[in-house]
């Protein structure tokens, strides 16, 4: 038995636009709700549905980004690091060993 901490490859250091990439996900969901909240309360000076129209607008616009953000495929270099950090048996040393099999 080895250990397996000394058998993982360390993990990459996320990048600056990756560690953003949530927070940019919500600046723009929350940019749409103002500028839907903004309209509304141009339109009708009723400030409780200018509320209602920015929390509508934030949800749909929070939840049609994660869907766009989970439709996107990774290139070569992120399906790499996805597969080293999941521990694939391709990505480790004694990839072909079977534990169940005496040697």
């Amino acid at each position: 038995m080895s250990n397996d901490e000394t058998d993982r490859p360390e993990k990459p250091m996320p990048t600056i636009a990756e560690v953003l990439r949530p927070v940019q996900l919500l600046a723009f969901a929350g940019i749409l709700g103002v500028f839907v909240g903004v309209v509304v309360v141009i339109a009708t000076r009723d400030w409780p549905l200018a509320g209602i129209g920015f929390g509508i607008a934030f949800i749909v616009g929070l939840v049609g980004l994660a869907m766009f953000a989970l439709a996107v495929k990774p290139n070569a270099d992120e399906q790499h690091q996805l597969d080293a950090s999941a521990g694939h048996p391709a990505d480790r040393p004694d990839a072909g060993d079977d534990p169940d099999q005496p040697k």
